[in-house]
């Protein structure tokens, strides 16, 4: 059996014992291809039928359409949109690219060890109990126009300002969202996020730690009582 290249580095990689099951590899992938679909090129000149060398060559690549990145989906084409707002103001900041959100919450509970309880008993007593805040975490990416080219025409920088004045405020923030609706989350406030590096020219990513906030009285109003 005769190896090419792409099996000596599978062989380097999986060991030599999968030397033997190259060939049973092979031919399982060649049967595939009779079934899939073949990959889709990335530039789209390319899905286009009936282009010859001659049209290849007349293109320009350093061409500004053709390095323009997918235009952002409005609410409206969004599955599960994502907003933020402050009140009193009627603008607000919608995910550019639908994000992904993990809700999580639990209890605090108040718990007692009882002494010489004996073998009767094990643990200890959960005396009270109050439910914790919601924990929502977005995560996502900001993308600019363009593909390639210089920072001011590549990097999201207009999205990213949009959003830190959010992250930066020292208040609680309105937030949309249909997964937090039956939840009765309306506000969150937002304790940590981070900017990670993202491999691409004109992509940030960025993950938004919040935490839910509820309307509480904190004044007790009580009647006077009449002293003689």
């Amino acid at each position: 059996m005769a190896l090419d290249n792409q099996d000596i580095l599978f062989a380097s990689l999986l060991g030599s014992h999968a030397v033997g099951q190259i060939e049973r590899f092979n031919s399982i992938q060649n049967d595939l291809q009779k079934h899939v679909l073949p990959p889709i090129p990335f530039l789209p000149f390319k899905n286009k039928s009936g282009v010859g060398s001659a049209d290849l060559e007349s293109l320009d690549y350093n061409a500004q359409q053709l390095w323009q990145a997918d235009t952002p989906l409005s609410e409206a084409q969004q599955y599960q949109p994502t907003s933020f707002a402050f009140d009193g103001r009627n603008t607000k900041f919608l995910f550019p690219y639908e994000p992904m959100l993990t809700i999580s919450s639990g209890n605090t509970i108040a718990e007692s060890n009882v002494a010489k309880q004996g073998d009767a008993f094990r643990g200890t007593v959960k005396e009270r109990w109050s439910a914790n805040d919601w924990d929502i975490t977005i995560t996502g990416v900001l993308i600019g126009s363009m593909l390639r080219g210089t920072h001011e025409d590549c990097f999201p920088r207009k999205k990213l300002d949009e959003l830190f004045e959010y992250l930066i405020a020292a208040k609680r923030i309105k937030i949309f969202n249909a997964a937090l609706e039956p939840l009765g989350i309306l506000y969150c406030v937002v304790y940590d996020y981070s900017f990670p590096f993202t491999k691409g020219e004109n992509v940030q990513a960025y993950e938004i730690k919040c935490k839910s906030d509820d309307a509480f009285e904190l004044l007790i109003k009580t009647e006077k009582a009449n002293v003689l």
